[in-house]
Order: structure tokens, then C-alpha cells, then sequence
């Protein structure tokens, strides 16, 4: 019966699907996150703007860059009504048949998953029933005593199914990025202008919250425009300050803007000249910026090694010394993360170098001492009061005072090198 001609229908108004609150990510920052993103050393104030040649000081306030919470968005579809739902379900059906019916061919590789009785073997077999399929691994390498990447498959952000590919992957682009003795071409700058150039670059980092990646990254592509180009001394904060702008573009989820790389260079060059630098980079490296850094492999090789927070801080304040000195720009990436890692462990009377680190890392306890030593060695003796920024950066309680410490006697590790 119809209603009634004045009546007004009244409905329910159902609220639209797509209209969802915002879903945090579920991921706590961790300490790392909270090291990378704090500036403990910066007292409160606008940032300082000073060329990398003048006063050194660290009065920075830090600028929060990116934070963004991420937002996911669910969008329910209503079910189709009457013979709309049988359709769905008969081709359902028909897939099912067709999919039962596939063989799969002899070429093609498995995309099965193995069962849970399947057991994962250090070597990388599958092992079902005792019989075992061929190992992952070349004959001949050292076998790990545990898979350190097993126990991640479960984050989708850790690629722990590809972890392994991506480290080897990195060891064999290293090789196309070993840098020579490129100052012996430079006539207008010297090793000490560098140093304090990449002490300029570490308070940058500090000022802009950037990540510890973009500052290695920076470091590598100054170095790497230095090797081929010769450049005057008025031009090397220019090439410093848009190498960070370069990496912040490639490691940052919110690079700083141009504008402030020109605020914290004390207006001393145009936006023009920036931008011209950026291109003059970037055809000059021929784009190829995605190079090998000694911080993501030490990150890796403590995982492998069980390392506490303060432990990883320790190695990475010492890979971070080394980012100013001249006399390690030509040490493989590697090399330099596994030795400063080992020199962490010594002095914290944690152990040597085992298996595992042997097999992941490639070096063997022995290839390492002498890298060691030098570390340990700069570690001791080197203190340039012109340099600051990173010793100051790791005595703050966030990086557990690390830089407090008291390094090891050189005899003291000379003997915890061969035991």
C-alpha cells in the first residue's frame, strides 16, 4: 500500500564506508629512530646560520621534518544481492576446478611454501623426512651458527626474505666505489679543510634531524665529485651543503627545501648556484648516487653478533670519527663496519669474531686487526679542537656517553686481537 501523499519517508542514513579514522602506524620508534631524529647537543633557538669555515660552534635547535602519521584508508564494498551472489559463487567454482587441473611445469620454479614439519637448515636446505635438498650455499664458505633474518619473515619492512641478496648485492657495488688518493689533484684545498667541512656536515645533520645514512651518503658523493673535479676552497661549502641536499632527496621521506640549505650556508651563495651544483653532481657522478655505506652494514653484522644499543652506538661513533679523516676515505665500506664493530667489541670485552659474523660479514678474524688498530688508534690520540661536532653529538646520554669512554691500550687490544 503506498503511503500517504504528505508522509515523508524516513531512512536510516548509513555513514559512508570510506570515511575511516586515520589508523596509526602500529611501529614504535625505536632507540635507533630516536638517535637518528634527536639533536641532544642543540640548546634551544633558531638555527645558526654560519659558513663551514668560520665559527664552529653547535647552537642549533632542532626543526622537525616529516612526522607525518601515515593513514590507511578501508573501503567496504556492499555484498551484491540475489542472483548477483550465485554468479560470484559459480565462478568461483570454475576457478577452483581450473586451478586443481594446472600441472606445474618442470621448468617453472616451486611457489610453495614448505610445510611446518619442513625444516629450515643453517645452510639454507629444506630438510623433509631426512632427506635434504641441495644447499643454498656455494661449497666451501663457513656455515652460520644461526639465520639471523628468520625471525623477521614475519615484518613486511625488514625484507628478510631478500636481505641476504641485498648485502651481497652491496658487497659487489663497493667495488666500483673504492675512492684513490684524489688531494694530491686538489691545489686549492686541503685534508684539514675537509675535516672540517664534514664537521660542518655532522651539525647539519644534527640541525635537520636527518638520518645517519643521508650524512654517510653526503660524505661518499662529496668525496666521489672530489675525485674528478678540481675545485676551489670558496666552492667546497657549496659542494658540501648540496651533496646533503643531494642524499636528503634520496634517504629522507622529507628533505629539507633548498631555501634552507641557502639559510644554513649564511646566504653565501645564490639559489642558483645551488641548484647549478645539484646538476653539475649529479651528471658528473652520471646518477649513479646509490652508493655502498659503512652504516647499513653495520647494522647488519650487529645483528649477527647479538650487540646491545649502547654496544652499536659505540661502533658508530667510531665509524663516524673516521668520516672526517682523510686517511680512511680509501677503506672499503665493509671492511670499515666490520672492523669498527669488532673494536666495540673488544672494548667492551664482548668477545671476538665468530661464525656467523664470518660468514655474513666475508672477512675473517684475521683480515681485521690491522684496520683495528688504526681505529683504535684515532680513537686515542686524534682530538682536533676544531672538530667537535661528533664527539660532542655521542657524549650525550641518548648515545649512552660513548664518547666518554676510555679507549683501549693499544698493547691491551694488541693482545685481545689474538687471544
Amino acid at each position: 500500500m503506498p503511503p500517504p501523499r504528505n508522509s515523508k519517508n524516513v531512512s536510516t542514513k548509513q555513514p559512508w564506508p570510506g570515511r575511516v579514522a586515520a589508523v596509526e602506524n602500529a611501529q614504535v620508534e625505536k632507540e635507533e629512530s630516536s638517535q637518528t631524529k634527536r639533536s641532544p647537543s642543540s640548546p634551544q633557538g633558531a638555527p645558526k646560520k654560519r659558513s663551514a669555515f668560520g665559527d664552529i660552534t653547535n647552537a642549533y635547535k632542532s626543526r622537525h621534518f616529516g612526522g607525518r602519521k601515515e593513514t590507511a584508508k578501508v573501503v567496504s564494498k556492499k555484498a551484491p544481492k540475489g542472483s548477483s551472489v550465485l554468479g560470484v559463487a559459480k565462478n568461483n567454482e570454475v576457478n577452483l576446478k581450473k586451478s586443481l587441473n594446472k600441472v606445474p611445469s618442470e621448468d617453472a620454479p616451486s611457489e610453495s611454501v614448505p610445510a611446518e614439519s619442513d625444516q629450515i637448515t643453517s645452510q639454507g636446505s629444506i630438510e623433509k623426512d631426512g632427506s635434504s635438498l641441495t644447499p643454498l650455499e656455494p661449497a666451501g664458505q663457513v656455515v652460520p651458527i644461526e639465520d639471523i633474518d628468520k625471525g623477521q619473515l614475519v615484518d613486511p619492512y625488514s625484507s628478510a626474505e631478500y636481505a641476504k641478496d641485498i648485502f651481497t648485492y652491496m658487497r659487489e657495488r663497493e667495488e666500483n666505489f673504492l675512492l684513490p688518493d684524489y688531494m694530491q689533484n686538489q691545489r686549492d684545498i686541503t685534508t684539514d679543510m675537509r675535516a672540517i667541512l664534514v664537521d660542518w656536515m655532522v651539525e647539519v645533520q644534527e640541525n635537520f634531524e636527518l638520518t645517519h645514512e643521508t650524512l654517510y651518503l653526503a660524505v661518499k658523493l662529496m668525496d666521489h665529485y672530489l675525485v674528478k673535479v678540481t675545485s676551489m676552497r670558496d666552492k667546497l661549502q657549496l659542494i658540501g651543503s648540496t651533496a646533503i641536499l643531494i642524499a636528503s632527496k634520496f634517504e629522507e621521506r622529507c628533505p629539507p627545501c633548498v631555501d634552507d640549505f641557502l639559510y644554513i650556508c649564511d646566504d653565501a651563495y645564490k639559489r642558483e648556484e645551488l641548484l647549478s651544483m645539484e646538476v653539475s653532481i649529479l651528471q658528473t657522478l652520471h646518477f649513479d648516487i646509490n652508493i655502498p655505506i659503512a652504516y647499513r652494514f653495520l647494522r647488519r653484522f650487529a645483528k649477527c653478533a647479538h650487540a646491545t644499543m649502547e654496544t652499536l652506538t659505540l661502533a658508530r661513533f667510531i665509524c663516524e670519527l673516521t668520516l672526517q679523516e682523510y686517511d680512511f676515505v680509501q677503506e672499503s665500506a665493509s671492511r670499515l663496519a666490520a672492523s669498527c664493530l669488532l673494536l666495540a667489541l673488544k672494548m667492551k670485552n664482548l668477545g671476538g669474531w665468530n661464525p656467523t659474523l664470518e660468514y655474513y660479514s666475508g672477512y675473517k678474524a684475521q683480515q681485521l686487526p690491522p684496520l683495528v688498530k688504526r681505529l683504535n688508534f684515532l680513537l686515542t690520540y686524534h682530538h682536533d679542537d676544531r672538530l667537535k661536532a661528533v664527539r660532542s653529538k655521542y657524549s650525550h646520554r641518548v648515545f649512552f656517553e660513548v664518547a666518554k669512554l676510555t679507549p683501549m691500550d693499544m698493547l691491551e687490544l694488541e693482545g685481545a686481537l689474538q687471544s
